[in-house]
């Protein structure tokens, strides 16, 4: 038995405590086991394309900051995992810690910046 961690599902949580999304580190899936972005050691999230969401918190929960001043940054993205199968159940969510108003619950109010390969408001344009 390898006892391998980092492959070890995630539940990630909205604020109100709905399960959202799910880790299989560095792999972000959605709750139909679809890849919709994929986590940094540095708990940084970036969608499909490598553009930067926000950041991963202890709960765990995607938040990010309110008004972005600056351009989002860009990472590399790594292979494309398989579609996975969703645990039938998750652990009830942790307790969560109040946001601050500068600080927003991504797949709360922006689940749009987490979506599929095929799909995404925030695609660049084929030219």
């Amino acid at each position: 038995m390898s006892g391998d961690k980092s492959r070890k599902p995630i539940p990630i949580y909205t604020t109100p405590g709905d399960w959202a999304a799910l880790l299989v580190f560095p792999h972000i899936f959605n709750t139909t086991g679809e890849w919709i972005g994929f986590v940094t050691p540095a708990r940084e999230v970036f969608d499909v394309d490598g553009v930067y969401v926000g950041w991963l918190t202890k709960e765990p929960r995607i938040i990010r900051k309110r008004i972005m001043e600056q351009s989002l940054k860009r990472s590399n993205v790594p292979p494309p995992p398989k579609k996975i199968r969703p645990p039938a159940t998750v652990p009830l969510p942790p307790m969560m810690a109040e946001l601050r108003f500068e600080t927003i619950d991504v797949l709360e109010e922006e689940p749009q910046r987490l979506h599929t390969t095929d799909t995404g408001d925030f695609k660049e344009d084929m030219e």
